[in-house]
């Protein structure tokens, strides 16, 4: 079993995350058809992903996990939900989202420059 790496907490935050927006449309009754389906399936994608980082870790996720955030956060002026309650939690979760997988790639970038000689770029092999 691999050992647990200290970017999986963001991994299970962005997971509870999208688990909440999940179950936001039948919270709150969310009515714009269009807002649920982008939510339910926005929030779906990032689950599966968030669960893939925490067992398989791959920096690829990490940029999907991003790039969704970023979609949650345009996705109300793209398929035109704005001034909704959905375009709201769209928008605060999309930037929670986003955030942490920002902060998971500076982390394992940060990391990996840590492990590079000083003073000198990788040179390949």
């Amino acid at each position: 079993m691999r050992p647990w790496r200290r970017e999986s907490a963001l991994d299970l935050y962005n997971l509870v995350l999208a688990a909440v927006l999940l179950v936001c449309p039948w919270l709150f009754t969310l009515t714009n058809t269009t807002a649920r389906i982008d939510l339910w399936a926005s929030s779906l994608a990032i689950i599966l992903i968030s669960l893939a980082a925490i067992a398989a870790f791959a920096k690829w996720e990490e940029w999907a996990n991003l790039i969704l955030g970023i979609w949650l956060i345009a996705s109300p002026w793209i398929l035109g939900f704005t001034h909704t309650r959905a375009m709201h939690f769209s928008i605060g979760i999309g930037l929670a989202i986003a955030f942490l997988s920002a902060l998971e790639l500076f982390l394992l970038y940060d990391t990996d420059q840590e492990h590079q000689p000083h003073g000198r770029a990788s040179e390949p092999n």
